[in-house]
């Protein structure tokens, strides 16, 4: 197990965050304060719910920072903790570079992509909608970057790469995939980064390519469209915004989520849906239904 004694503010709010923080803990390094975004509206009901990371802090006695802003009450708050590193993971805010600058050591990223590949926020999503042919081996991996003022600009401390077979994989799944080897790559690299024993490497920028912007609109599709390429739309969003069609049911349109499916020679098929106002059930009884509507 790698132990550090260099006190730590992570920096994170989804889910990737805490798959980062869960394999740090494992090797034995634990942040000394969480910053995260803070609490807000979700479900039906509205209720403010917390993130992620900050259920995760919670949990592990660790007290978390949920500013609205930077601003200069937040930065004393942050300056009492005296933290050496900061660890910036899925935080979803711009950092100022001021803010960057304030740790002894700077501030690593954990980037879910091969840098300069894929910069941007959506670099899961983004990677599995790319024109790989399905079923193939694809490379794909995790960044650690040193932080600076633009988006995942920064010189490279750390680079993994993995082989994912059977592509292209769930969305969820790459993300459980990245953020496991993000957080083991980290526990290796905080220590010799700490030492002086890395000499971080300038990116290609000529080589940058960028990520797609998601939207709730960016799930819909036409079952008459590129068979493979809804495919792949159905596994990068499977979280969110989940990829959905609209068809009309009793006089009225609906639409209906696709929760699963399959690619089988050169075919789409769908095996899970939710209609809109029912549970989830299989293609096939949703079509009955269909049929027995008309």
């Amino acid at each position: 197990m790698i132990m550090t004694d260099i006190r730590i503010t992570f920096w994170g709010t989804s889910h990737f965050s805490v798959i980062v923080l869960d394999e740090m803990v494992k090797q034995g390094i634990l942040p000394a304060l969480i910053v995260t975004a803070p609490a807000r509206p979700k479900g039906r009901g509205l209720a403010l719910t917390p993130s992620d990371v900050k259920v995760w802090a919670d949990k592990h006695g660790i007290h978390a920072l949920e500013p609205a802003k930077l601003d200069h009450e937040f930065l004393r708050q942050l300056s009492v903790v005296s933290c050496q590193l900061f660890i910036v993971a899925s935080y979803g805010k711009i950092i100022p570079r001021t803010v960057l600058d304030m740790p002894e050591h700077g501030t690593l990223n954990v980037h879910p992509s091969l840098l300069p590949h894929l910069r941007g926020a959506s670099p899961l999503q983004t990677a599995i909608l790319e024109d790989v042919p399905v079923g193939s081996v694809h490379e794909t991996g995790v960044t650690i970057m040193q932080m600076d003022e633009e988006m995942d600009h920064g010189h490279i401390v750390a680079q993994e790469k993995i082989s994912i077979p059977d592509w292209p994989p769930k969305e969820s799944d790459l993300e459980e995939t990245l953020g496991m080897c993000g957080g083991k790559l980290l526990a290796k690299t905080i220590p010799r980064w700490v030492a002086g024993e890395i000499m971080p490497t300038p990116q290609d920028h000529a080589r940058a390519t960028y990520t797609q912007k998601i939207t709730k609109q960016s799930g819909k599709i036409d079952l008459a469209d590129n068979p493979a390429q809804t495919y792949r739309k159905i596994r990068a969003y499977n979280t969110w915004p989940r990829v959905y069609f609209l068809t009309e049911r009793g006089g009225r349109e609906i639409r209906v989520i696709v929760t699963d499916a399959e690619f089988h020679e050169g075919k789409l098929v769908i095996t899970h849906v939710i209609p809109e106002g029912k549970r989830e059930m299989s293609y096939k009884e949703f079509l009955r239904g269909q049929r027995e509507s008309k």
